[in-house]
Formats: structure tokens, sequence, C-alpha cells
């Protein structure tokens, strides 16, 4: 078993213990009210439009959600939460450091002994979630389970649907498809983004993601026999239809979209195996990417 598989078969237990300890970690998160940014780099920048999306939409304050690298310096927050497993992407820390003593910081992080202790005002700590892949999977969820639960949003079903979502056969044929699409709605375009991701650094698949309105404007021109598109989260109404009508495979997602984010994963592992790939050895990829000064 690679440690991708390994890792992501842990998340079931990830999530509940997240779910369990968000009161502790309450004081270094959000408060109602408090404008909010939520970046990382990556996966978790991906986690950050999630959970930046799920925050604003339950009247818990404005929160944005920017690419570590792309924080606009010109606007005011109350607090930014970056989210960085390692601790030490160089540009997580560079933005800590510019931040520092003008703009409350919280770090979500695997390990606490890197140089985001210092560089942050606060951390909250996800060792039990922490990875040996270079290839993101329970920590990123797990960090977003924490969020979640924080805003009061995590349902008990979660668990319990990624458990189904570790066991579930997946759709005959899917691994055989040329083109994947992910689509999502709302908090879901985040992890639709994460999809895709998971696909091209495990199985150097190509894969598209999208907003689910915004498929129709252009992307389902390459929807055709041999692709799939796969919707994390409700879909609207008539798309399943319009994307059978290329010949595309259609996956309607039923699990908590968390856990049909886990189904995504398995795929990509199940991708890369089929090509002969190792999804612990992606391409050109590092565990964390630390800069030249």
């Amino acid at each position: 078993m690679t440690h991708v598989e390994d890792e992501l078969t842990s998340q079931p237990e990830c999530w509940a213990r997240a779910a369990a300890e968000a009161a502790g970690h309450a004081p270094v998160l959000p408060a109602p009210g408090e404008r909010v940014a939520i970046v990382g780099c990556g996966t978790s920048y991906f986690m950050a439009q999630a959970a930046a999306a799920l925050r604003e939409d339950a009247g818990q304050g404005e929160t944005d959600a920017f690419a570590a690298s792309e924080f606009p310096h010109g606007r005011t927050y109350d607090r930014v939460v970056a989210l960085t497993r390692s601790g030490t992407t160089t540009e997580v820390l560079d933005l800590l450091a510019r931040l520092k003593g003008r703009t409350r910081t919280t770090a979500v992080t695997a390990d606490p002994d890197t140089p985001v202790r210092e560089a942050a005002d606060e951390l909250a700590v996800l060792a039990y979630a922490d990875e040996r892949s270079v290839v993101q999977t329970r920590f990123a969820t797990t960090a977003l389970t924490l969020l979640r639960a924080h805003l009061g949003l995590h349902p008990p079903a979660a668990v319990t649907d990624a458990r189904t979502a570790l066991t579930r056969p997946l759709p005959e044929g899917l691994v055989d498809c040329g083109q994947f699409t992910f689509l999502g709605r709302g908090w879901t375009v985040g992890l639709a983004n994460e999809a895709g991701l998971k696909m091209r650094e495990a199985a150097l698949a190509w894969a598209e993601t999208y907003p689910a309105m915004e498929y129709r404007h252009g992307p389902i021109s390459v929807s055709t026999t041999g692709t799939a598109t796969w919707m994390l989260g409700d879909a609207p109404d008539g798309l399943a239809e319009q994307v059978r009508a290329t010949g595309a495979s259609w996956i309607a997602g039923d699990l908590d979209p968390l856990a049909e984010l886990v189904r995504a994963q398995r795929l990509a592992v199940a991708v890369a195996a089929s090509r002969g790939l190792d999804p612990d050895r992606p391409r050109h990829l590092t565990r964390s990417v630390i800069l030249a000064p």
C-alpha cells in the first residue's frame, strides 16, 4: 500500500477527532463577525476556498480565500488563517511575516516544530493528520473538517459517508476514461478544484474543474464518449441529462461532498495504478515548496 492509500483510508478517524476537538481550538479560530481571509498554497488554497464559502454563507462574517502569494495587502482583515501542512512553505511564511504586528494570524498545521511556530501568532495543530506523502489527502480534509465543525456545519453523516466512500466500488469503466471534469457549487467548488488537482498530481490525468453553472459556457465541449463529469454536491437541474447527451459518463455525488472528495482521491490512485505510476512519487513535485532566498 502506498503512503497516499494508507493516509486517505484514515480520514474518517481523523475527521471524527477534528470535530471532537474543534471547541478546544475555538479561541484561535475566527469569531463570528470577524472579517477573515483564509490562505494556502495548492491543496490548502482549495480548502481555503471551501472554508471561506462555508463561513460567509453561514452569516459568520465576510470571508475571502487567496493563494498565499496573491494576498491583497491593501485590504484590512481582523484575522488571517493560513493552512499549511508542513509549516515550511515559503509563500505562507513570507505572508505571515508581512502581517506580523498588524493583523492577527492563525496557522492550521500538522507540524508545529517548524518556522510557522514563530511566523504565526497562534496555531491550531493537527499532528495526527500529518502525512508522509507528497500528495495531500487527510491533512487537507481534516483541516476543513475542523473549520466546518467550528462553524457548526460538520454533519455527523460526513464520517459515515467517508467510510462508505472508502468501500463503495468506483463506477465501472471510470478508470479508463481519458478526461475528467469535476464540478461544484458554492463551497464545493473548492472541493472540485482539489479533486482535479489530485488527478493531475497522482495520475498525470487530464482533469478540469469548474463551478457547475459555468460548465455549459464552453467546457462541456470537451465532454464526449470516454470522458467523465463528476458532480460534488447537488447538480443544477438538467445538467446530468445534458452531460449524458454528450456521451460522457455522469457521476452524481450522493454522499457528503467531502466524502465525495475521498472517492475522487481513490480514483486518482486507481488511475495512477492503471498507468503504471507511483502516486507517492508525483512528477516534479516535493512535499513542501521552499524557494531559494
